[in-house]
């Protein structure tokens, strides 16, 4: 779970602005959304066990008519056969209730599940009864579930001529809910883009979707459907790194909302075998392929099963490249193992005529061991001396960071405390408390303190700071200080660059100024250098170090 949280974190914080980067990070989102797929599962039938202990429990027909259609919903790609019954038991609901809206609504339900699950002469009959002008403000979804039904059709259909047939009754469906659908909804947004998009008017489709595309909330499942369609936008404008970044914008939605019944994921995974990543696109037809036998969606089972052979036999040979690359590798490590253990039996000759030539010198050497042994003990003691002052130094610089962190880390806490206070005041709990809580007072003296503190402990470490600062400066440039200052701005942005803190951000926080302003001082006092302005922050660095 916190692998999953952490993968999102940083997906969402590193998101690039380029198209092709913007893919692969894409792609890698999706593997990892693979990779957790049982998180959206769980949360997925978390959903749908609340649902059912509701309806269990529910007694009044209108409550159990909006549960059983949510139910319906939550199942509709996810399991269509549980989506069927959930179709039906609302269907009944509807007709005891006796409300022609209700009752279509169920009807229309009914008769998108059975397009799911190839019951089309079923579908069809229940079109039929639908008597829409009951309920004209459904004449929208009417025309939009006969157009998709005859869309399952045309792409299930055994002929051509029958193909055609129905191919042409779904765009006629489709221009007529057009007309219907309240305008500027998602469902006429999509049915309007839709059209453009078979008259081969992609610039005007993209024009349509892409301004709409950030309205829609995440978890809506027409995210996904919007995203594909611009995909196939711009596979008509022919920009395929923008085709294959929307198909995955697309895919990742679907598989975030545990859809189990969807087109992207396959579309994608073909575009990558073109692309010749084989192992990413075998992956992802054979999740595609699960899911939809999952989802029992036939057309989608049909659909990837003709796509299915190509990927894998392109995967299998794949692996035979790689497990034949991988014999020469050990045929190849094999022969030059041999190779070194000859160069090792060489070596080994050579090392026991090199011995017999250093015993001659053993003499020379242990009279010359006395004198290092001397030499070394003196050196002993002078790199602990070393050692022991490079450690004083070093926790010196580590003492005031850590130092500075926690004062810095005092005065957040007191700023945050004194928000939360104001939030208690302006409720009218305690109304003098008000003003108190309003004054910076407090905080500037608490900083005033801090930077005092700081200033003391800082020029104790390093005393002559402020005169070799100077030095580094154009003499009338050279910083003059009030009597009753230790450091100014000025000197304390050097004195944290002295003290290793090279970041604008961090020193930004640390003395509350923006990162600008911060970067504006470095600048002006570079330009007022004596010597090279690129060397200026170098030298600030050896400030005090002959000292140390």
């Amino acid at each position: 779970m916190n692998r999953f949280f952490l993968f999102v974190i940083i997906s969402i914080l590193s998101f690039p602005l380029f198209a092709q980067n913007n893919s692969n990070v894409l792609l890698f989102e999706i593997d990892k959304t693979i990779e957790n797929s049982f998180y959206f599962t769980q949360k997925k039938e978390r959903k749908i066990a609340q649902l059912k202990a509701l309806l269990k429990h529910t007694t009044a027909s209108t409550q159990q008519y909006e549960i059983t259609r949510k139910l319906y919903t939550d199942y509709q790609s996810y399991q269509s056969d549980s989506a069927l019954v959930y179709a039906r038991k609302n269907f009944q609901i509807a007709k005891n209730l006796n409300e022609p809206g209700k009752l279509n609504q169920a009807k229309l339900n009914l008769v998108a599940i059975m397009g799911t699950l190839g019951m089309y002469k079923e579908g069809i009959d229940v079109l039929n009864a639908i008597n829409t002008a009951s309920t004209p403000t459904l004449k929208g979804s009417f025309y939009g579930v006969t157009r998709v039904i005859y869309g399952q059709m045309a792409d299930n259909a055994s002929s051509q001529q029958e193909k055609e047939k129905y191919l042409l009754l779904s765009k006629q469906y489709r221009d007529s809910c057009v007309n219907f659908y309240p305008t500027h909804s998602t469902p006429y947004i999509i049915a309007k883009a839709d059209w453009y998009l078979d008259h081969k008017k992609h610039a005007e489709t993209l024009d349509l979707l892409l301004p709409y595309f950030p309205k829609i909330h995440k978890k809506d499942p027409n995210r996904a459907i919007i995203s594909y369609i611009i995909s196939q936008a711009y596979k008509q404008k022919k920009d395929r790194d923008e085709e294959k970044k929307w198909l995955s914008i697309s895919a990742l939605s679907d598989l975030q909302l545990a859809k189990k019944e969807y087109i992207s994921l396959r579309s994608l995974a073909f575009l990558l075998y073109e692309d010749g990543d084989i192992d990413r696109a075998y992956t992802y037809i054979k999740r595609s392929l699960d899911d939809a036998v999952i989802c029992n969606a036939r057309l989608r089972t049909y659909e990837i099963s003709k796509m299915l052979p190509i990927i894998s036999e392109s995967y299998q040979q794949q692996n035979e490249t790689n497990r034949f690359q991988l014999i020469v590798f050990l045929i190849s490590a094999s022969f030059l193992a041999i190779i070194l253990l000859a160069l090792l039996f060489l070596i080994i000759r050579q090392m026991k005529k090199l011995s017999k030539a250093k015993s001659d010198l053993v003499l020379a050497n242990d009279k010359l061991s006395e004198l290092n042994d001397e030499l070394n003990t003196f050196n002993e003691k002078l790199n602990l001396s070393n050692n022991t002052l490079t450690e004083a130094n070093f926790l010196k610089e580590i003492y005031i960071g850590r130092y500075m962190d926690q004062c810095s880390d005092y005065l957040g806490k007191l700023d945050e405390y004194q928000r939360k206070l104001n939030v208690l005041a302006t409720t009218g709990k305690i109304n003098d408390l008000v003003s108190a809580v309003k004054s910076k007072e407090y905080i500037e003296n608490e900083l005033k303190e801090f930077y005092a503190n700081f200033d003391k402990t800082f020029l104790q470490l390093f005393p002559n700071f402020i005169r070799d600062f100077n030095a580094l400066l154009i003499p009338e440039e050279a910083i003059q200080l009030k009597e009753d200052e230790q450091l100014n701005t000025e000197l304390r942005i050097f004195a944290l660059i002295r003290l290793g803190i090279k970041d604008s951000a961090k020193i930004a926080v640390f003395l509350r100024y923006s990162i600008s302003t911060i970067y504006n001082y470095r600048s002006q006092l570079k330009n007022k250098s004596a010597g090279p302005r690129d060397e200026f922050e170098e030298k600030v660095m050896q400030i005090g170090a002959s000292n140390k």
